[in-house]
């Protein structure tokens, strides 16, 4: 099987231009990629079932791996949700599929979302870990435009060993990341 595209790249001109830039002297300090979690909260399950259905299967095609039905841990009665309710949806990639994936994002939805200037540099969680939130999860090309009943939002976290936010924003940006100006 082929090496992944981002990966290669990753291999060949990330990691060298890192250990420079950051002192590192040996390879396994770099920072790498550990995973990528895509996550599509459904407010609307507590009313229609049907609709979290629906974003499950959604999910699955745009991530290439079943997505897994994400439940209440505990209730709130102001938003009349009960413990163990259905709410979301998630799926976990690592691996080859994790690199197909993070190429299609950078290199083929997010050109496609509506006056993109790219994406903030700022959403960093102080560990190197980034989070993205998309507002329409039909920037995907798996995604039927005719077959999609309401156009729902998603949230990708990408999970990285770097140690500080500065190291990551290095790695994603030399990915291929297109962070704002």
């Amino acid at each position: 099987m082929a090496i992944p595209r981002l990966k290669q790249h990753y291999l060949e001109n990330c990691v060298p231009r890192l250990m420079e830039q950051f002192g590192y002297r040996n390879p396994m300090q770099v920072p790498r990629l550990v995973k990528t979690v895509l996550n599509m909260g459904v407010g609307e399950a507590i009313q229609n079932i049907k609709v979290l259905d629906a974003a499950a299967q959604e999910l699955t095609l745009i991530a290439g791996q079943k997505a897994v039905i994400n439940r209440a841990r505990r209730s709130i009665a102001a938003f009349k949700l009960r413990e163990g309710m259905p709410i979301g949806t998630s799926v976990t990639l690592r691996g080859d599929r994790m690199w197909y994936f993070l190429d299609k994002l950078m290199h083929v939805a997010l050109p496609r979302v509506r006056d993109f200037r790219g994406v903030s540099p700022k959403a960093f969680d102080g560990r190197g870990n980034y989070t993205l939130g998309i507002r329409e999860h039909i920037i995907f090309p798996e995604i039927d435009y005719d077959k999609i009943d309401k156009i729902k939002g998603m949230n990708v976290t990408i999970v990285t060993t770097a140690q500080t936010d500065e190291e990551g924003r290095a790695l994603l940006r030399l990915l291929g990341m297109p962070f704002r100006a």
